[in-house]
């Protein structure tokens, strides 16, 4: 059935289901469901993956039919999504951001053929209704989006097919807000966002007015943002009142009632306290320690609504624990002639746990690769223990696995000697059971994908433990179970993550990468937005300064762009270049995902896609290593020539 509309006047101003149920082929995803929502109301949408949150926005969206019962809402909504794809155009970001607001386009649209008439009359009538839905207002608007998600000054005009893919999400993501939408469906919006992007839409969803749908699984934006928890589970959907921890707390209350899962909690409880003691004995940083410690406390109430949970691991004990770890002395980083981080001193001992904050840019993702001696020092020294042994992840890594091999084969590689039953014991913990552990990777989702890496990268043992963007595509229960193997972690860990929960609760130390330098947050993270604001405030005055002389302002900044004109050339070749790949890698992907090519009769073609999507990966990981440090030097050379605040 087609989603039920009212015609003309509202006369349902809710979203309503009455009845629902979906399937995905044969597969029953839920039913009898029977929800309101009102207008202004947060939603967020929760449940495990392939529970059907995707398909019931689609549903809404009439790309899927409902099976029985009825979807309805009022016939006058409007109603804003992100796109999955981006075409390739050649206009610039902000115009196609501003596409966004349909009715602003559509205004100019009509002013411009009056204009070409002379219809003074109807130029009047248009120009009243473009100022009462803040037409004159709306470019500075469209900046505000993009600033706010990374974008940096003079980004907005380049063109949209400048920009890879990540970058590409944050502009669609910026052309759905700006839509004046009635209904807002957002499908996990922090993926491709850093913690800065992530705090900043997070307050624009707060006090965002219209009715919010939100997929997301980082418990922090949830509770940030929303006032209800539309839950899927067993095929059954519940809507409960307040944000993901209350919903969480009315869970385990549940759970808490059947006598087995109530005593697996209590084993949990226990565990959980015992490491706020060992904590608390070693706290050193009052402000750090109390924030942690809270942290902490609150997890015996969320693990409890977690005790079901399919993943279950611990991070084994690494074989040796020399002291320390690593050093590195007075270092230079950067790419080419540009520096990125200077003076940087930092020694690591096993059982540290660091945290890194700093704004997109910043050189968070430079600091990880230097400790992992993927990218070799300017100046300054570097020295490892002996025994050293890095884990680490990064989003790229995922490329790294060998489509046409199981999990199973995975670790097989890592350790032929192992028992069978020890390795799928091993795997089932990270969800991998049953016949998947024995499937190829190339149809895995990103999800499953990065449980792999993660998986194969504990294996090792490490005694330092590297994660970039570890959380990318993991569902909660996924990142709780990571939270929880961390926290007995013996060896040393530094961590960039845009997911506050984590961070909060398996970091001792945080690192502010930040102009250059390295040092040691003074705050908690709480007070990290509170940072983030300050900055933003001081260049809210430096660029109130700047506009004094606009005239001298605009010739430094053309000079600028000149100087940095043939980096970004060099940019956007390489972006086209990964968009070709990407486009290419889907293709292949979706090969792997039809069932036909397994079968022995097509084993040749079957070849020929795992060989191509290889090559076709490796090729994709050299290029955005080189987007990576392209970026970088640009990052660096636009903050080493922009004019000094203070002249």
């Amino acid at each position: 059935m087609m989603p039920n509309y009212t015609q003309g006047i509202t006369i349902l101003p809710m979203l309503q289901f009455k009845d629902l149920a979906l399937r995905r082929g044969t597969r029953l995803l839920f039913e009898h469901a029977g929800i309101q929502i009102h207008p202004g109301q947060k939603i967020g949408l929760t449940g495990a993956n392939g529970t059907g949150k995707s398909s019931l926005f689609a549903l809404i969206q009439g790309e899927l039919h409902a099976d029985a019962g009825d979807l309805r809402y009022p016939g006058d909504w409007v109603i804003a999504s992100v796109a999955q794809e981006t075409p390739a155009d050649h206009r610039s970001a902000i115009e196609y951001v501003l596409d966004g607001d349909a009715e602003l386009r559509s205004i100019e649209t009509e002013i411009a053929e009056a204009e070409r008439k002379g219809n003074g009359e109807r130029l009047a009538v248009l120009h009243g209704q473009f100022e009462s839905i803040g037409g004159y207002q709306a470019r500075s608007r469209a900046g505000q989006l993009l600033y706010g998600l990374g974008f940096a000054i003079g980004d907005e005009d380049r063109a949209v097919n400048e920009y890879s893919g990540g970058w590409r999400m944050r502009l669609n993501l910026a052309r759905a807000l700006m839509c004046r939408s009635d209904l807002l469906l957002l499908d996990e919006p922090t993926n491709h966002l850093d913690l800065d992007a992530v705090i900043w839409l997070e307050n624009r969803l707060r006090a965002w007015q219209g009715t919010l749908l939100l997929i997301s699984h980082d418990r922090d934006f949830l509770d940030g943002i929303a006032s209800h928890i539309l839950h899927i589970e067993r095929q059954k959907i519940t809507l409960y009142n307040g944000n993901y921890s209350a919903f969480e707390r009315i869970r385990a209350e549940y759970l808490a009632g059947q006598q087995a899962g109530y005593e697996k909690q209590q084993r949990e409880i226990a565990h959980i306290r015992s490491y706020v003691d060992r904590f608390r004995a070693k706290a050193t940083k009052a402000r750090q320690a109390q924030s942690r410690l809270k942290a902490l406390e609150r997890m015996e109430l969320i693990m409890p609504a977690h005790v079901d949970s399919a993943f279950r691991f611990t991070l084994a004990p690494p074989e040796k624990t020399p002291n320390p770890l690593l050093q590195m002395k007075d270092i230079t980083a950067g790419y080419g002639d540009s520096v990125i981080l200077a003076g940087v001193s930092i020694s690591l001992s096993p059982g540290e746990r660091i945290g890194l904050l700093g704004p997109n840019g910043a050189g968070k993702s430079t600091l990880i690769k230097l400790l992992a001696g993927r990218l070799a020092p300017c100046s300054g020294r570097r020295e490892t223990a002996q025994d050293l042994r890095v884990g680490y992840f990064a989003q790229h890594q995922l490329e790294q696995l060998d489509p046409a091999h199981s999990p199973l084969d995975h670790l097989q590689r890592l350790d032929p000697q192992a028992r069978e039953q020890d390795l799928r014991d091993y795997l089932g913990g990270f969800g991998f059971s049953g016949d998947q552990a024995q499937e190829p990777v190339g149809p895995f989702s990103g999800g499953e994908k990065s449980r792999l890496s993660l998986a194969m990268l504990v294996y090792q043992r490490p005694n330092l433990l590297l994660l970039d963007e570890p959380t990318n595509h993991l569902d909660i229960e996924m990142r709780q179970a990571l939270a929880n193997a961390l926290q007995d972690y013996l060896g040393a860990m530094v961590m960039v993550s845009h997911d506050r929960h984590l961070l909060r609760v398996c970091s001792d130390q945080l690192l502010l990468v930040h102009d250059g330098r390295v040092e040691e947050f003074p705050g908690s993270l709480d007070e990290y937005p509170a940072w983030l604001n300050e900055q933003a405030r001081r260049s809210d005055e430096v660029a109130g300064r700047d506009t004094v002389d606009r005239k001298a302002r605009k010739r430094i900044e053309a000079e600028q762009r000149k100087q940095l004109l043939p980096l970004r050339r060099k940019v956007s070749a390489v972006e086209q270049d990964l968009a070709s790949l990407h486009a290419r890698q889907t293709i292949l992907e979706k090969d792997l995902a039809e069932p036909e090519i397994y079968r022995e009769e097509n084993k040749d073609r079957l070849k020929r896609v795992l060989l191509e999507k290889a090559e076709v990966d490796g090729q994709c990981e050299a290029r955005e290593t080189d987007w990576l440090e392209l970026s970088e030097q640009l990052e660096a050379m636009r903050a080493s020539i922009a004019p000094d605040p203070d002249e």
